[in-house]
């Protein structure tokens, strides 16, 4: 699987992005997905996650209540709306899946950059 991320760039403080990630090749046996992200000098951190099968979601505590996970599997594609964006949202934000059915293979995207500011 291949994954492709758009959507990122620079919003003001409490302004909106939404984040999309295309996903190719073997899309079909995808099983999850998420968003990860990377604050300048931080280690990455898992910020949303999605069932592809039934879209079930979780959020980190962070971005809860502020940020929504969704995917359309029939266009392949995942995307993570961000409202009311803080400075430390900044970071490289990563698409990732969880594909191959039982062999849990990894694919992630190259990332995009969400840089908030004040």
């Amino acid at each position: 699987v291949q994954l492709v991320e758009s959507g990122g760039g620079l919003v003001q403080a409490g302004g909106s992005l939404r984040l999309s990630c295309v996903a190719s090749g073997t899309a079909f046996s995808i099983n999850n997905m998420a968003w990860y992200r990377q604050p300048p000098g931080k280690p990455r951190e898992l910020v949303a996650t999605i069932t592809y099968g039934d879209g079930i979601t979780k959020y980190a505590d962070s971005v809860k209540g502020r940020c929504t996970i969704s995917r359309d599997n029939f266009e392949n594609t995942m995307f993570l709306h961000m409202n009311s964006l803080k400075l430390e949202d900044t970071a490289v934000y990563y698409c990732y899946a969880d594909y191959g059915g039982g062999l849990h293979l990894d694919s992630w995207g190259q990332g995009t950059q969400v840089t908030v500011s004040s």
